[in-house]
């Protein structure tokens, strides 16, 4: 059965491109279009679809707008269409926040070269959302007008709290003593991802060992995203920077479109960005950034992989066990697409599988050696 999606987008000439893309995919197929969301409301009660892609910014009412009455209504798989600019970044970064699954960057109209790899990356998404668990938001807006949409939602969706915060206060930023034996904390994730990576690094003290990320996601993108965190969090959270230092109570995402590795200069950890090709088609790439962990950083690493699709990361994840570094996995039941944990957990990578919001506490554990395995695979 093919999966039946719901273009949302002002131009109908977006709207023409993203039809095409979605259609001449054998599983995918577009059910319907509307021109802003008073005409996707009445589309999603009449047709139902499994998936919504939806515009950023539109007349009427704009994306984030229906979005965030939407998910508290009708919870739905939503894919976000976004421009590939700062407020579009900013923008997004919110979606994800409301609900939506993933984002994927709008079409570059009248232009060949690149737009296979995009029709490639939107219908990825698309199945990734069609299978994801989609989280109901608390509240009790209506749509429009006070005329709420009477569709059931999905079997999947569930209650959802917000945990997010503001006003931290943090420490300096203040150069620490280095030793051989200073812990290090790697994620990695993709689809859900980024409320993911919110709720493991909200939970940790200031003074928390380092952190480095990789995050699927485009140039651009990971400064809002990275700006955002660090509002949030306890830790400074920064984009990664070629050749500086790794320091205790900081966390650093590999910025979008540039491979994040790990080196070593004596006692100290160094990030380097890479500039090279794609790694399983995604660059940043998470076996990129957890294979120079399981050369440079080995047993006093602890790996987490979280919510995603595909299988990046597995390969040098079981490497870094190899070293002799504790992973971690992100349970189905949390996961907003469990693919990346359930690979790394088949290829044995993974020592433990844990709710998400478990994890926090006990990479804490293992970073300070208390705590015993619970979860052993």
């Amino acid at each position: 059965m093919k999966t039946r999606v719901l273009v949302v987008d002002d131009s109908a000439l977006v709207r023409s491109v993203m039809t095409e893309i979605i259609n001449r995919t054998s599983d995918l197929e577009v059910v319907g279009t509307a021109g802003d969301p008073y005409i996707a409301r009445e589309m999603i009660r009449n047709l139902n679809p499994d998936v919504l892609t939806l515009d950023v910014e539109m007349p009427r009412m704009d994306g984030l707008e229906f979005l965030d009455k939407l998910m508290r209504l009708r919870p739905m798989p939503v894919v976000m269409v976004s421009t590939l600019t700062e407020r579009g970044a900013e923008v997004t970064m919110r979606a994800l926040e409301l609900g939506a699954v993933d984002f994927v960057a709008k079409p570059k109209l009248g232009l060949k070269d690149g737009l296979d790899e995009a029709a490639r990356e939107i219908a990825d998404k698309i199945r990734a959302a069609a299978r994801a668990r989609v989280t109901r938001r608390g509240g009790t807006s209506a749509l429009a007008g006070g005329d709420r949409l009477p569709v059931e939602p999905r079997s999947g969706a569930m209650a959802r709290t917000d945990t997010g915060s503001g006003g931290i206060t943090k420490p300096p930023h203040v150069p620490m003593t280095r030793s051989s034996t200073e812990k290090l904390i790697a994620i990695g994730a993709s689809t859900g991802g980024t409320e993911a990576i919110k709720d493991v690094l909200i939970k940790l003290p200031g003074d928390s060992p380092a952190v480095v990320i990789t995050q699927h996601m485009p140039a651009g993108f990971t400064t809002s995203f990275a700006a955002r965190l660090d509002g949030l969090c306890k830790i400074h959270v920064k984009e990664a920077t070629d050749g500086e230092r790794v320091l205790p109570g900081h966390a650093y995402i590999a910025p979008g479109g540039v491979h994040l590795r790990i080196d070593r200069s004596g006692a100290n950890y160094i990030a380097r960005l890479d500039d090279s090709e794609p790694v399983n088609r995604h660059k940043p790439s998470v076996d990129v950034l957890f294979h120079s962990v399981a050369v440079n950083v080995g047993p006093n690493a602890v790996g987490v992989m979280l919510t995603g699709m595909g299988k990046d990361g597995t390969v040098a994840m079981r490497e870094m066990r190899d070293a002799g570094a504790r992973n971690i996995a992100q349970d189905e039941a949390s996961c907003v697409v469990f693919g990346m944990p359930r690979e790394a957990i088949a290829a044995g990578a993974v020592e433990e599988i844990l709710p998400l919001q478990d994890i926090a506490r006990r990479v804490l554990e293992l970073v300070r050696g208390s705590g015993a395995t619970t979860h052993r695979i």
